[in-house]
């Protein structure tokens, strides 16, 4: 049986995903699905970097502005209403284009990976609240040699999830792969990292001139709604983090600038470093411009067989 093609647009933050997902989108007739783990919120918008209505071109972008910040949303809701998305999108004879920088998403539906059910513990993760995330790979390693060897060690949020998973099951148990009647194409982008390190710093400005700090503000004290806390600004991490501890005076203007810039620049590292793992990924310079034509011929010969 003929399979179904599904396009993946990958890579770091500020590599232009969104921009090539659009232009690619209006050439081989597509929809946009995000792989954002952020982008899913609603309200969180510049902080989040989401591409505004103008800037989509009249393509239909899905995935984003799902759910409340106030909850917390998992890679298996991610998968259940991906995997749907998909199905509308090809029953509408389109092209379903995933697009974006969330290496766990898009892994969970390039490989159709059925993850364990196993629910939030509360007091476990209220216990581990203060503890450092040295302190949580310690615990880790004792419950699971295997799974501290493979998780992403400067995730804390993760890790605290992985140990809930072994105390729940006594084992973090292997992931299930299934086939699905999908084809992928992953195409990734990259730059060199200080052309990389510039296009972050830039675009972090862009963002706290064009009101990324009235934003945060405004979700803490919204004129009608519930406020987002403190707390959950912190949780939600990278800009909100940064931008929360700010307006608690918990740091200056400079030093959250400067430290939510090297945040950012890390979380790119280990974007790389998922990434790299996955040797199925085709790469490009999106500052090259020869680089345009040949996605394009690859695209043509991935929808031709």
């Amino acid at each position: 049986m003929k399979k179904n093609k599904v396009l993946v647009i990958l890579g770091q933050t500020t590599t232009g995903k969104s921009s090539l997902a659009v232009k690619l989108a209006k050439k081989f007739n597509g929809e946009i699905i995000s792989a954002d783990s952020r982008q899913v919120y609603k309200k969180l918008n510049i902080g989040t970097g989401k591409i505004i209505k103008r800037e989509r071109g009249g393509i239909p972008h899905h995935l984003l502005d799902v759910i409340s910040p106030q909850k917390r949303f998992s890679v298996v809701q991610y998968k259940k209403l991906t995997e749907k998305k998909i199905k509308d999108v090809l029953e509408r004879n389109k092209l379903p284009i995933i697009c974006g920088g969330a290496g766990f998403y898009i892994q969970a539906i390039v490989d159709n990976i059925i993850y364990p059910q196993v629910p939030p513990n509360q007091k476990l993760r209220e216990k581990f609240k203060e503890k450092s995330g040295e302190e949580l790979l310690k615990i880790l390693k004792k419950l699971d040699l295997k799974r501290f060897k493979t998780i992403d060690q400067k995730n804390k949020r993760r890790i605290v999830r992985a140990i809930e998973i072994v105390k729940s099951l006594g084992k973090t148990p292997d992931l299930v792969i299934n086939q699905l009647n999908y084809e992928f194409l992953q195409i990734g982008l990259k730059r060199d990292n200080q052309k990389l390190k510039e296009k972050i710093k830039e675009r972090l400005l862009k963002r706290l001139g064009v009101g990324m700090i009235a934003e945060a503000k405004k979700l803490h004290h919204p004129p009608i709604g519930k406020k987002l806390s403190w707390k959950r600004m912190e949780e939600l991490g990278l800009e909100y983090k940064y931008l929360a501890l700010y307006l608690q005076n918990k740091l200056n203007k400079k030093e959250m600038i400067e430290q939510l810039n090297k945040a950012i620049w890390h979380y790119a590292k280990r974007q790389k470093t998922w990434f790299k793992k996955d040797k199925r990924i085709n790469w490009f310079n999106p500052d090259k411009s020869e680089e345009k034509q040949r996605i394009n011929r690859l695209i043509n010969n991935f929808l031709l067989n």
